[in-house]
């Protein structure tokens, strides 16, 4: 009986196990870093400027498990006509900090909020968001819809999420959910990306800067925290809102994404409807960097209503 309690401990301890053996994010992990550091009111952030040094500004929020790098290829395109670009890493992500606890939308919010503060952007932005992204960058516009001179989705959550039964339970089940979380997010997070390794990219290496987030501490709590957060609600006021101020929106949809189902698109005309929408066909949820150049078509007209 004896031996069986030890092996069960031994179970319940594995996962917590592994994320502590995982690496910090510190300054060894930032050495090969090529944009900037900034620490902010929450902690330490990681920022790019691409593009010329006048121009409009564009600013990129992006999803729940991909960093800023997934901007690299888009972010060119919009530097390319003129725009200056700021991309991020979320908290959790990429080379910003892993600061626990609840991430809602206040929690993104502020970060964002510090960042600008931080960097002078007082307003009039183009402001992209690609799926969990676009829940942020939704918020933000609702909050502050002075400052957004328009509002660009791509694959944006907040209007529904394809997720399967385990994920479910695991959002809404405290403890055991967590366990599960840790236990089993790694696997399945390395099987998806590695479905999309022979798809087209942008970004070079973006499956294996994807995976390498697995190697750091406080990403896999940083994930469930979001979904349990930011990602837990409909955003069906913040749209009205939006839609009552006036902002511009843009959504852009892929036709094949698993993730974000296309019914998202009846959601928003219902919330929101002078949106303006469109569909890639064959592409993902990952069409911010597999499908780039028709992203970069499908919004092109936006991109030059922000120059003027």
């Amino acid at each position: 009986m004896i031996y069986l309690a030890i092996l069960l401990l031994a179970v319940v301890a594995l996962p917590y196990a592994a994320e502590a053996r995982r690496k910090p994010m510190d300054a060894s992990a930032r050495a090969g870093a090529i944009g900037t550091f900034v620490t902010l009111s929450q902690g330490t952030t990681y920022y790019e400027w691409l593009g010329p040094t006048r121009g409009p500004v564009a600013v990129c929020v992006h999803g729940l498990t991909t960093p800023s790098f997934v901007w690299r290829g888009l972010a060119r395109g919009l530097a390319r006509i003129g725009y200056q670009v700021l991309i991020y890493d979320l908290y959790g992500r990429g080379y910003s900090d892993r600061i626990p606890g609840h991430q809602d939308q206040a929690f993104f919010l502020r970060q964002l909020n510090d960042l600008l503060d931080d960097q002078q952007v007082a307003g009039d932005i183009t402001l992209l968001g690609y799926s969990m992204g676009g829940a942020i960058a939704t918020a933000f516009t609702a909050t502050h819809p002075d400052k957004v001179r328009q509002l660009i989705l791509l694959a944006s959550a907040g209007m529904g999420v394809g997720t399967n039964r385990m994920t479910r339970f695991i959002a809404r089940t405290p403890v055991i959910g967590d366990w599960l979380m840790l236990a089993l997010f790694a696997r399945t997070h390395r099987k998806g990306c590695e479905s999309e390794r022979r798809l087209p990219s942008s970004v070079e290496h973006i499956i294996d800067l994807q995976l390498n987030e697995l190697r750091y501490k406080g990403f896999v709590p940083a994930v469930l925290a979001s979904i349990r957060g930011i990602l837990a609600n409909s955003l069906t006021d913040e749209h009205k809102a939006i839609h009552r101020a006036g902002v511009p929106v843009l959504a852009v949809w892929g036709g094949d994404d698993a993730l974000i189902p296309l019914t998202a698109m009846g959601k928003l005309t219902e919330w929101s409807r002078n949106a303006r929408q469109d569909v890639i066909n064959g592409a993902g949820h990952g069409l911010t960097y597999t499908h780039t150049d028709a992203v970069l078509a499908s919004i092109s007209e936006a991109l030059q209503d922000g120059l003027n």
